[in-house]
């Protein structure tokens, strides 16, 4: 078996930068808190680090509208200051790994700002400009993911332009050699700096309809559901010639060493993995987004795991998300106690783990009083819980005022038990959710049957889902997650002699040997190492 890649056997950490540390009291967070907090995530046993967009932006979107790709907001500090955050993270023997947002910009980048001047201007075709309808409406029905039409009228110069998100975020047109040339040049601005791969915004959204046809309608859509659910995206998102471009980005990240292109990609299996392209030639990791969308069941969730690693075509590394900054928390959807199952669960998988700030602390969504909401999607579309500000809440490190978060006012609120769930009480108990996540991380990284081994198909008994993971002649690795309330019996293999207990997720059954069988108990995972017969 050839020795996994970093971006294989590690885990990724991804940082919501406005929530993670602030260095200058403003109430936002920066490159230079991150750094502050570069031993917490040595520490905890990362071993890449995902931050998203810190590039000069109106924050119409938070960072996610970009005005200039090649420099550092002056919220977050200087180009200087990331300079130092990236050499102090590989000084740690850490990854760094940047958020690449191609499909739009910022209205108020140069390149719309002369591509809206003129229909004549040069830059005109860098983004999706159309005509009218015949009844002066927009060119076509398809929808913006935040609300309303996909279309904003430019008086001055007589036609629509698209936007997949907020009318504030252009869309660029990937059909054009002109812009696809540019952004590769800003994959290789951060490249030559020294950053360690791109987790890439809504990859799947980059080519668009050549006839920009009407998107079907969804006849599953439901009132209380996304505006955008009304249709079926099938003109505006995963086109064919998409993956071709994808293939662009993934030879320009081949000229340089040991680099991982990581893509956000909402999509069904058997679209998802199409992503990897023919010949591993696309992304390194396509994000799988399974265990978020999938209900909280033992049978569900094995049937997941098995249908994704079916469906993962030969050479395909997998890789497996809890949770993100678009996500509600893995402990409001599950819960608190099976928020502990859940990083079990993610660790011990096959594949790449991303981990999202604070899941380690079980943080959960964070009510947000109307008069602080941030997110525009809330603002847009109130009342149906599509905000994700929740999610988005300030990092508590300890019991001091503002959870040692900033000395100013935080842009959201904090988690209101911050006094008590906070990083340096949960350190101090080794029985905490803390302690879970840097043991199984630990494990995970000393174990090669965890980073790197194979995965055995898992059988569920009840609400217990089992499975094996396998590699060369170390010891078989049995996982039990009871995914249910109460207390289960699970039996050991028919091969198994004994097993002896490596990890609980409740911290107390290190070293118990089991025979025959063992008791799970509500919303407990256990590893276990198996002796065979």
């Amino acid at each position: 078996m050839a020795e996994a890649l970093w971006w294989q056997r590690g885990v990724i950490y991804q940082i919501y930068p406005r929530s993670f540390q602030d260095s200058n009291a403003d109430g936002i967070g920066d490159l230079a808190g991150i750094r502050q907090r570069l031993d917490y995530l040595w520490g905890l046993g990362v071993d890449a680090v995902w931050i998203s967009p810190v590039y000069p932006s109106p924050m119409a979107d938070f960072g996610y509208d970009i005005a200039d790709y090649c420099d550092i907001d002056p919220i977050f500090g200087r180009l200087g200051d990331f300079d130092r955050l990236l050499a102090e993270v590989h000084a740690r023997g850490l990854k760094l790994i940047l958020d690449f947002v191609p499909n739009h910009t910022s209205e108020q980048h140069p390149w719309f700002l002369e591509s809206r001047s003129s229909r004549q201007n040069p830059k005109r075709d860098w983004y999706i400009w159309r005509d009218p309808a015949p009844d002066g409406g927009p060119p076509n029905n398809w929808l913006a993911n935040f609300g309303g039409s996909g279309w904003t009228f430019d008086g001055a110069t007589g036609q629509y332009y698209y936007h997949a998100f907020l009318q504030q975020q252009p869309d660029l047109n990937w059909r054009n050699p002109e812009v696809r040339k540019a952004m590769y040049d800003v994959l290789r601005f951060w490249l030559d700096r020294g950053v360690d791969g791109f987790r890439v915004d809504v990859l799947w959204l980059l080519i668009k309809d050549e006839q920009f046809r009407d998107n079907p309608p969804n006849p599953a859509w439901q009132p209380h559901q996304a505006a955008i659910e009304r249709l079926v995206q099938r003109y505006s998102a995963d086109r064919p010639e998409v993956h071709a471009v994808v293939a662009e980005m993934r030879a320009v990240l081949d000229t340089y060493a040991d680099r991982v292109l990581i893509g956000e990609i909402y999509l069904p299996l058997k679209w998802l993995v199409a992503y990897y392209g023919k010949g591993m030639n696309e992304a390194h990791l396509p994000f799988n987004f399974q265990l978020i969308l999938t209900a909280w069941e033992a049978q569900a969730i094995a049937r997941i795991v098995a249908d994704y690693e079916a469906a993962l075509p030969p050479g395909g590394w997998p890789n497996w998300v809890l949770g993100n900054h678009d996500q509600k928390r893995i402990a409001s959807r599950i819960g608190r106690p099976q928020a502990r199952v859940a990083a079990m669960l993610l660790l011990t998988l096959r594949g790449t783990p991303t981990l999202y700030y604070g899941d380690e602390l079980g943080l959960e969504n964070v009510a947000i009083p109307a008069d602080r909401v941030q997110d525009p999607w809330e603002k847009n579309e109130p009342g149906l819980g599509l905000g994700r500000d929740p999610a988005r809440t300030p990092m508590p490190w300890d019991a001091s005022q503002n959870a040692g978060f900033t000395a100013g006012f935080p842009w959201l609120p904090l988690n209101p038990d911050h006094t008590t769930r906070n990083v340096a009480s949960l350190a101090a108990d080794p029985h905490s959710i803390l302690s879970l996540y840097r043991r199984l991380i630990a494990l995970r990284r000393d174990r090669a049957t965890l980073h790197s081994g194979n995965y055995v198909a898992s059988h569920t008994e009840g609400d217990v889902m089992t499975f094996e993971r396998r590699h060369d002649q170390e010891p078989t690795l049995l996982v039990a997650l009871n995914l249910g309330g109460s207390l289960q019996r699970v039996a050991l293999p028919d091969d198994a002699k004994e097993a002896r207990v490596l990890l609980s997720t409740e911290l107390d059954r290190d070293g118990e040997v089991v025979r025959a069988g063992f008791d799970v108990r509500p919303a407990e995972g256990i590893i276990l190492e198996i002796s065979q017969t």
